[in-house]
């Protein structure tokens, strides 16, 4: 019996077809293994080589300021904390420096919901970032940064998006997801954009012809449906769009957050699933393994679960170091474990273009 659902999930993924809920909630009763060999089975379909790609970028926090207040964050200071920070465009600049010396092509500029930082702030610094740093790539600000702007500056999602391509806006990555299902997002950022607003921004800017990624971050409150709920949601934005370069699972890190109580999340679960989404989200070209909360031994195994891409070689990383997990990787080690599991590794674009033969 096991067997021949089995062969009909690989069957309607590899010809492309999606899954129904109640064969998506079989794959979490499936051994870990055999959901290893499907996905497996599947990220060769999508992507017949053994090239896994990664980019050199720098997670750059302008503040960690942040009004939304989100149990699951540990990195965030309320408006008035001696702690809170926001940093100078020369600040921002130097990092960019440093980047570049390191052989770094991208920033990932992202931060907090805070309250006198307006649309006009971002504008001026993104124009000042590219006057500078014209060949850097601008991955900045999340679905909730930017329908925050929108709230504050009292513009459509739009306008605000046209204003920020125009400063110098790039590409938007998929922060603030967490889980996309209303229920827990009461629960643990009450504050922030509902699903649909996340969603909605995302729409929108693939719409404009902006490419963002997607992420989930499990392991807290989310029961397995709510994992699927959300899976199957970007499935369906992405179908109507296209606009989603990779998508990338990592496990909720609890420590120094106030959701201290709920234990860490195993590496099997995150194995689960990772492999339960390269199989569901059959419209997305690239998986995200998260050396970043896992470790690299962990990633490598990833790569054998469905997961293409090993993320970034993040010369700088705030937030989950905050929640007391702090894995670093130089690029030479980056692509040595990647080597050593059995891939090639190659350097990307966020479009993943290929920047290495």
């Amino acid at each position: 019996m096991r067997n021949r659902v089995v062969e009909k999930i690989k069957s309607k993924v590899l010809d492309g077809l999606p899954l129904e809920k109640e064969e998506a909630l079989y794959l979490f009763r499936l051994p870990l293994y055999i959901l290893g060999e499907i996905a497996r089975t599947i990220r060769f379909k999508i992507n017949p080589t053994r090239i896994v790609t990664y980019v050199v970028d720098r997670n750059i926090n302008y503040t960690n300021i942040c009004i939304s207040g989100c149990k699951f964050c540990a990195y965030y200071r309320a408006p008035n904390s001696p702690e809170g920070y926001v940093l100078s465009f020369e600040e921002i600049a130097k990092k960019i420096e440093e980047t570049l010396s390191l052989g770094g092509y991208q920033i990932l500029l992202q931060g907090g919901l805070h309250p006198e930082l307006t649309l006009e702030y971002f504008e001026e610094l993104f124009s000042f970032l590219k006057s500078r740093f014209p060949e850097v790539h601008l991955h900045a600000l999340s679905p909730p940064e930017v329908l925050y702007l929108s709230r504050l500056s009292g513009l459509s999602i739009e306008e605000v998006l046209k204003r920020l391509v125009q400063a110098g806006l790039d590409s938007i990555p998929g922060g603030g997801a967490e889980i996309l299902v209303d229920r827990v997002r009461q629960v643990i950022s009450p504050n922030k954009a509902t699903a649909e607003e996340w969603l909605m921004v995302m729409e929108t800017a693939h719409n404009l012809g902006l490419k963002t990624t997607a992420t989930m971050m499990f392991g807290h409150i989310e029961t397995e449906e709510e994992i699927l709920e959300h899976l199957f949601k970007l499935r369906s934005l992405q179908d109507r769009t296209s606009g989603f370069t990779a998508f990338i699972p990592w496990t909720f890190q609890p420590k120094n957050t106030a959701l201290s109580y709920i234990k860490k999340a195993g590496s099997a679960r995150y194995l689960q699933v990772l492999a339960i989404s390269r199989i569901i989200l059959h419209n997305f070209k690239n998986i995200q393994v998260s050396w970043v909360t896992q470790g690299p031994k962990i990633a490598q195994l990833a790569l054998d679960f469905g997961g293409n891409d090993f993320g970034s070689t993040m010369i700088e990383e705030n937030v989950v170091a905050s929640a007391g997990v702090s894995h670093r990787l130089s690029e030479r080690d980056l692509r040595a474990y990647i080597e050593s599991a059995g891939y090639i590794p190659k350097r990307r674009k966020m479009d993943y273009t290929l920047l290495e033969n």
